[in-house]
């Protein structure tokens, strides 16, 4: 996941209001319920001692979610009265939350709003595409490709009286117009399947999609495959629906849920490559935190993987005012003359280096299953 967005965050000291609020139910009593939220929220934010502008802040923006019809959710995040980031969520959070700490609480976001992967659905035929953009908040139509018309075969003379007869070709073989007709129509489709990779490569490079699901009959669909860059090959989703159907919502669903998985558990593999030491005793991958803390410490982390439900998340470190000010015990922080120093959660502060850093991170959930890294908490090195 990109973390580039969350650099708001991060311009200005804390404490911070972090709210989760789950939109995914829709009913007549949405409104009223909504309502109910939100003082419910300003009141848990009381109870953890939030300032009242803030308070009042994060209450007015979730009181305006109560006709909002968002399918999952969104976050807030707060300070001195002011909202400062409120992006909307790509799954429903486990329930609405807050909380009120140094640091915003971010973490929650690598779910939640990390890797949504988006696709292009292609409906491919012989006469050309069509093109749809699907993604966790819905689809849209985005580009059709027309193809050449197929020629048209006469009917054959048939000879008798008035009517010449087919001669001989130069070869010998009797004249085929059907093999002819079978020609011009193949020339015709191998048009129009470069004609559809074209435009279905341009699309992609258009909406940064994660995935391509090609739609339609076998021959068609490898044929439009064949003629993409090799570069978008490894994206490439083929399904057996028929041409003429639309692909349901859950087929795209599991396409992506697969695709997330996939590059997940690719990351995880190359994690536990780089564990390894080489010849000199050296590793390009740490876990645990006192080791990722150093890593942040000196800005050596290329990438930074997190398992929410390992012990390691919510382990308290100390930080300073600063994203690489940050130890595993109190004494150890540097902090240079008379700046504060605040305990905070190890995964939002490893966060917050790797935002500073422009270090992306990733949620392992559904790939490390319990295994990887020791603790939930692990990065990849940018030097050794």
């Amino acid at each position: 996941m990109d973390l580039a967005f969350l650099h708001p965050l991060y311009e200005h000291p804390g404490p911070w209001a972090s709210v989760y609020v789950d939109t995914s139910s829709h009913t007549e009593s949405t409104p009223h319920e909504r309502s109910l939220v939100a003082a419910a929220v300003s009141r848990e934010l009381a109870a953890q001692g939030a300032d009242e502008p803030t308070r009042a802040a994060v209450h007015r923006a979730v009181d305006e979610l109560r006709h909002s019809s968002e399918p999952h959710g969104r976050a807030f995040f707060a300070r001195s009265g002011e909202v400062v980031l409120d992006p909307p969520l790509a799954h429903a959070p486990p329930g609405t939350s807050a909380h009120w700490a140094p640091l915003p609480r971010t973490t929650p976001l690598l779910e939640l709003a990390g890797e949504d992967a988006v696709c292009v659905v292609a409906y491919v035929d012989r006469r050309g595409a069509e093109f749809e953009l699907r993604g966790s908040r819905g689809s849209q139509d985005v580009g059709a490709v027309v193809g050449r018309q197929w020629p048209v075969l006469l009917p054959a003379l048939r000879a008798g009286p008035g009517h010449r007869r087919l001669s001989p070709t130069a070869s010998g073989a009797w004249g085929d117009p059907g093999r002819h007709f079978q020609l011009r129509v193949e020339n015709t489709w191998e048009h129009n399947a470069a004609e559809i990779a074209d435009a279905l490569a341009v699309c992609q490079e258009e909406t940064r999609a994660d995935l391509l699901v090609l739609v339609g009959e076998v021959r068609e669909r490898h044929a439009v495959r064949e003629r993409l860059p090799q570069r978008l090959h490894d994206l490439v989703v083929e399904t057996r629906q028929g041409t003429g159907s639309r692909l349901l919502d859950e087929d795209v669903e599991r396409a992506r849920a697969e695709h997330v998985h996939r590059r997940a558990a690719a990351e995880l593999a190359r994690f536990l490559a780089a564990r390894s030491p080489d010849a000199e005793g050296r590793t390009a991958a740490v876990e645990g935190v006192p080791a990722l803390v150093e890593a942040a410490r000196e800005h050596r982390i290329d990438e930074l993987l997190v398992r929410p439900a390992g012990p390691d998340a919510h382990r308290e470190v100390w930080i300073g005012e600063a994203p690489d000010q940050l130890a595993v015990r109190r004494t150890d922080l540097r902090t240079p003359g008379d700046q504060r120093s605040w305990a905070s959660r190890a995964d939002d502060a490893l966060l917050r280096s790797a935002v500073a850093t422009d270090a992306p991170a990733l949620s392992l959930t559904a790939a490390a299953a319990g295994k990887a890294p020791a603790g939930g908490l692990g990065a990849l090195l940018r030097w050794t």
